[in-house]
């Protein structure tokens, strides 16, 4: 699984907002956001830009999955 995905869902889970809030903090719908998390797709650059704005995050971070800032996840078997 790629770590994008659950850095997505971190960054939100920190702030305590759902999709649709943290969509609405970079422009996008509910939906996109969702299938950020989902890796149905993913953010382009702009996008990015606008999660590291809204989320006090670098690049490195969104894609590297940093976690020197204290994002870390618990992984459950699906």
């Amino acid at each position: 699984m790629n770590k994008t995905q659950y850095t997505l869902k971190m960054l939100r889970a920190k702030e305590d907002i759902t999709q649709k809030e943290a969509g609405e903090r970079v422009g996008v719908s509910e939906a996109t956001w969702h299938n950020w998390e989902k890796q149905k797709s993913f953010p382009n650059v702009p996008q990015i830009k606008a999660i590291e704005n809204n989320f006090n995050v670098t690049y490195d971070e969104i894609i590297f999955f940093d976690v020197k800032h204290g994002l870390t996840v618990k992984l459950n078997k699906e």
